[in-house]
């Protein structure tokens, strides 16, 4: 019920962090990885560690907020696999935002980033899935989402769109692909890393249930169990992953 055999999954945001785990992860359980980020060298360490598990990858240097880019990887997948049944849509992101000084372009550029992208990839994989014989779509989505907390107007708007995003794609997709998303807390990684004081990730931890900060292997996981047909009658669903914090703990 875990296992991916057969599946190919385009991964963006491979690099590092959540999507070079969710990438490991996928190989680990069988399946073949397309990779896709703006690094290629670091894309190239996260295949030569697929590679060793025995499974395909193939790199893709790819700005996901390039339409042209995203045809290019789309067509590099089938290219290399033949199909593709699995996308994870995490490439994405933003940091915090004063209300009163974003401009409309950088508020669209945050929209850009985390919705249009998003929804314009999914548009063009999903014909490839229903030819496979169906698929999946997983969005990293994020508890700004749904949390209201000062400076995140921006990058909470647009997660919040991707969640409702996810719900309306999956009765769009139905019932060849599923979509689903996860939406983490704050989690260990580089783009975490320069707000991240210890006094910060002291006072964080505090604040969540579980007394830690997430993990990427923790979503990896998240990811799998969606990914995997132990989530057959799951679609159209939100993934909540935050240590459980019911409040923001960014303080």
């Amino acid at each position: 019920m875990f296992r991916l055999e057969g599946a190919v999954a385009v991964v963006t945001g491979a690099s590092r962090g959540i999507g070079r785990a969710i990438a490991l992860l996928f190989a680990e359980a069988g399946a073949d990885v397309v990779l896709a980020a703006r690094g290629l060298a670091e894309l190239e360490l996260v295949a030569a560690e697929i590679r060793a598990l025995g499974r395909r990858a193939t790199v893709v240097v790819c700005d996901v907020e390039s339409a042209a880019d995203r045809e290019r990887l789309v067509n590099a997948a089938v290219a290399a696999h033949g199909k593709v049944t699995v996308l994870v849509n995490n490439a994405g992101g933003s940091g915090p935002n004063d209300p009163l000084s974003t401009t409309a372009e950088q508020f669209n550029a945050v929209l850009a980033r985390n919705v249009t992208q998003p929804f314009v990839l999914s548009g063009l994989v999903v014909p490839l899935m229903r030819a496979a014989g169906g698929g999946c779509i997983i969005n990293i989505s994020s508890a700004a989402a749904r949390l209201a907390q000062p400076h995140f107007s921006a990058y909470g708007a647009a997660k919040a769109a991707l969640t409702q995003l996810t719900r309306n794609h999956a009765q769009d997709f139905a019932p060849q692909v599923r979509v689903n998303a996860i939406a983490p807390g704050p989690v260990l990684t580089a783009a975490l890393a320069p707000y991240l004081t210890d006094d910060l990730r002291a006072s964080m931890t505090r604040r969540t249930p579980l007394q830690r900060l997430g993990e990427p292997s923790d979503v990896a996981a998240a990811a799998l169990y969606l990914a995997a047909p132990a989530s057959r009658w799951m679609t159209g669903k939100v993934l909540e992953l935050d240590g459980g914090a019911e409040w923001t703990v960014w303080g």
